[in-house]
């Protein structure tokens, strides 16, 4: 194990890192613990069948058999709806029943995100120039705005976009409670007066943003785009409009670039500093362990189901008609996966192993590009990955410690502002590898993946440039649309107007 100078050592505490873990996932890699952590070897791709991999735009009715549905029904207390038509053994639902069906379940249900890190990337000068420096200066005055509104913050109060008139948006988290608030009232308005609070919000934090964190939830509480709709529900909703069940995830360090060899240390010079650490969250596949409280929190309460995803991304908000889906598919977890782009050259895609099962690969190392490309020609859909997961807690949480443990830790390299690094991290949606099968939603990425990565991304989104000659046509074209999703989402799930060149709260 590796000795630590006193200086780097006192260094690592002020910064809030595990030392203790940050050596013990060091050790394990310098012993050739993770040497047999192999990547996913793809042979296909699914096709959308309407049942395991449902297009939930396209999709006119679902059906299942009339005894899975009935013992569903039971288990929650509810009766079967009237007048559903049948078609042999199935009972069949269309558009409409599955949203009432999706709405009826919401006080059964819990939404979470993972706001694990800060936004070290996200305003990293050096990574937002990835589509060029032409771009990146169409971009600059917009960048120089909110630059200094998301370094070293949590990710999740960044502003989530620009205004038309320059000026920055509301947060993601700020949205999102917004859009649950939203997703009350509807169900209010279509059942009367819940017995508890529906969609009750959880978070994993960070030892490193955690205080920040509940800081601006309490401010946040008398800002209007919440304040306004929390009175109109009154009592126990209203209360809870700012409250997160927490589990915080411990900081641990970078290690040495590759480049410096496949033995590892601690990164000690961030910053081009001596003695200088570099605190980082081990990756969101730590949910599974620092949520387990949570969890089974949840689920002794009579939460059955929990939506869990990316705080950055604005596509992502509770949906009844998928979780209608969820709840009658009887699968253990659902995610969605957006049509790719042209753009689309890396990440997790919806995959066939040589085995049958379903799971999900990065391009490159499970599946190459070339071979992407064959199976669109031949008329196959690549879907991929939004990072957005739907769990029934009575198949996970029995499962939570095992899960924790299975997870491969993975070691990435980074070149960006604080230095050259190695980060260690375990993926959240590796977990489609660790279940027995998962339903599949196959979405329009305007409408349920409009995440950002980098603050170009925000902005590109956000409309600016996407008219200058400058900008590469696929890119253009991409962020077009993500501009129209984010104008169509804007004013509908988190109830905006654009007024005199801002979004406000509509009425």
């Amino acid at each position: 194990m590796q000795k630590l100078s006193e200086a780097l050592a006192r260094d690592m505490r002020e910064k809030g890192i595990d030392i203790d873990l940050s050596l013990s996932i060091l050790e394990d890699w310098n012993s050739g613990f993770y040497d047999d952590v192999k990547s996913v070897k793809a042979a296909s791709v699914p096709s959308i069948d309407g049942r395991t991999v449902v297009d939930t735009d396209r999709l006119a009715t679902f059906g299942r058999p009339l005894s899975h549905v009935r013992a569903l029904f039971d288990s929650l207390g509810l009766s079967l709806p009237e007048g559903l038509p049948r078609e042999g053994d199935n009972l069949v639902f269309d558009r409409a029943a599955l949203e009432d069906l999706g709405l009826r379940l919401l006080p059964r249900a819990a939404w979470g995100v993972l706001n694990g890190g800060s936004a070290t990337s996200y305003a990293d000068r050096k990574k937002n120039q990835a589509y060029g420096e032409e771009v990146f200066a169409l971009l600059s005055e917009g960048f120089e705005r909110l630059e200094p509104l998301c370094r070293d913050r949590p990710k999740g109060l960044a502003p989530a976009f620009l205004n038309p008139d320059g000026s920055p948006g509301p947060s993601f988290l700020l949205l999102k409670m917004r859009a649950r608030l939203l997703l009350s009232h509807r169900y209010r308005a279509r059942f009367g007066d819940p017995r508890k609070a529906i969609l009750p919000l959880f978070q994993m934090s960070s030892s490193g943003n955690d205080a920040e964190l509940a800081e601006a939830y309490r401010n946040m509480e008398t800002d209007p785009l919440l304040a306004v709709p929390a009175a109109g529900l009154g009592g126990i909703e209203a209360s809870g409009a700012v409250a997160w069940a927490t589990g915080v995830q411990p900081m641990i360090a970078a290690f040495s670039h590759s480049s410096e060899g496949k033995t590892k240390r601690v990164f000690d010079s961030a910053w081009g500093r001596p003695d200088s650490a570099l605190a980082l969250p081990g990756g969101h596949g730590q949910s599974f362990r620092i949520l387990t409280k949570v969890f089974r929190d949840l689920r002794a309460s009579g939460v059955r189901w929990a939506w869990l995803g990316n705080v950055d991304n604005l596509g992502f908000t509770p949906d009844p008609l998928r979780l209608a889906l969820f709840a009658l598919s009887g699968e253990p977890a659902a995610f969605e996966f957006a049509y790719r782009s042209p753009l689309d050259v890396k990440g997790g895609i919806l995959v066939e192993t040589s085995e049958g099962s379903r799971t999900i690969a990065d391009i490159g190392p499970a599946i190459s590009f070339d071979e992407v490309r064959r199976l669109e020609a031949a008329g196959s859909s690549i879907l991929f990955n939004c990072a957005t997961g739907l769990f029934d807690l009575e198949w996970l949480v029995p499962r939570l410690d095992e899960i924790g443990r299975a997870l491969p830790v993975r070691f990435t390299d980074q070149d960006k502002d604080a230095g050259r690094y190695s980060q260690a991290e375990q993926v959240t949606w590796e977990v489609a590898s660790l279940l027995p099968s998962f339903l599949a939603f196959a979405v329009r990425k305007e409408e349920r993946f409009i995440a950002a990565k980098l603050l170009a991304e925000t902005l590109l989104a956000s409309g600016l440039g996407l008219d200058d000659p400058k900008v590469p046509t696929e890119l253009a074209k991409a962020s077009r649309a993500l501009h129209e999703g984010l104008v169509a989402r804007l004013g509908s799930v988190y109830g905006l107007r654009l007024r005199d060149g801002r979004w406000s709260a509509a009425g």
